[in-house]
């Protein structure tokens, strides 16, 4: 008997040293507190700027920006949803023909800056003016506001290309073979079967891209539009008052904690059910 147990505790591995947590608690509280210090001075300074004759002067150009960043962001992520799935089939696509140019676009727009792209298609369009003026196509590139919604929408489909494609990926083959079971033709399986299960998974990275989306529209104000960073440009010029970009963090932080919370609130009700 005294064998037996002496065999066993010889097999029993030996136990973990506890791990003290004092020092990793004690650097959690200092940082909590000094973000605590640092949110407070930042609350009486903005309080103490909202009855400031600057705020009172550019307040109304900083809400007009603000509605132009929205405009820009809103229908360049529709627009690059929109041209997202059929970009993602072809990257799916058996066909090379389909494949590779769907590929080489997808390359191009997520391996170069989204300011170079804005430059290429706002100042390169110049070039060739004669030409798209022959067709007509001039005044839409000769606005800024149009060549700005044009870069934005393109760079958005590639990523969204990518996420869409990954998501599809991630559902199971077997989702295929099952709905093919049952006699339904492939368009019907993809819009009905898989792409539902995909938007899901795509649902966290569509997201981040969303706030990406948000956080490069200030480079629309390099090429004279006038959204929030532009109004901000625009003011601080007029003043020489660090407050305004300021004002502009403000209103970038509450626009994309809004995001966050209106899309962790659709994830939870789309994934109600894998929570059960």
């Amino acid at each position: 008997m005294t064998m037996t147990t002496g065999f066993i505790e010889a097999r029993r591995p030996p136990a973990a040293p506890a791990r003290s947590w004092t020092g990793a608690r004690i650097t959690g509280h200092v940082l909590m507190a000094l973000w605590a210090i640092a949110g407070f001075f930042l609350l009486w300074y903005l309080t103490e700027a909202y009855f400031s004759p600057f705020f009172e002067k550019y307040a109304e150009k900083y809400v007009s920006g603000f509605l132009v960043t929205l405009q820009i962001v809103g229908i360049s992520l529709v627009i690059g949803a929109l041209l997202s799935v059929p970009i993602a089939m072809a990257r799916n696509s058996r066909f090379a023909l389909l494949r590779w140019p769907a590929y080489a676009y997808v390359y191009f727009f997520r391996g170069t800056p989204l300011l170079a792209q804005t430059f290429l298609i706002y100042y390169g369009s110049g070039t060739f003016r004669p030409e798209l003026a022959s067709v007509g196509l001039w005044p839409f590139f000769r606005e800024a506001w149009f060549c700005v919604i044009l870069a934005f929408s393109l760079n958005t489909a590639a990523y969204q290309a990518e996420i869409l494609r990954g998501a599809i990926a991630n559902v199971p083959k077997g989702q295929w073979e099952g709905a093919m079971a049952l006699g339904l033709s492939r368009p019907v399986i993809l819009f009905k079967v898989i792409l539902p299960q995909a938007m899901m998974v795509a649902l966290r990275p569509y997201g981040n891209e969303i706030i990406l989306m948000i956080k490069g529209s200030a480079i629309a104000s390099i090429v004279t539009v006038f959204d929030l960073m532009g109004e901000t440009r625009r003011a601080y010029s007029r003043s020489y008052d660090f407050q305004a970009y300021i004002w502009a963090a403000v209103f970038y932080l509450f626009l994309v904690e809004v995001l966050r919370r209106v899309w962790d609130m659709l994830e939870r009700r789309l994934t109600r059910h894998l929570a059960r």
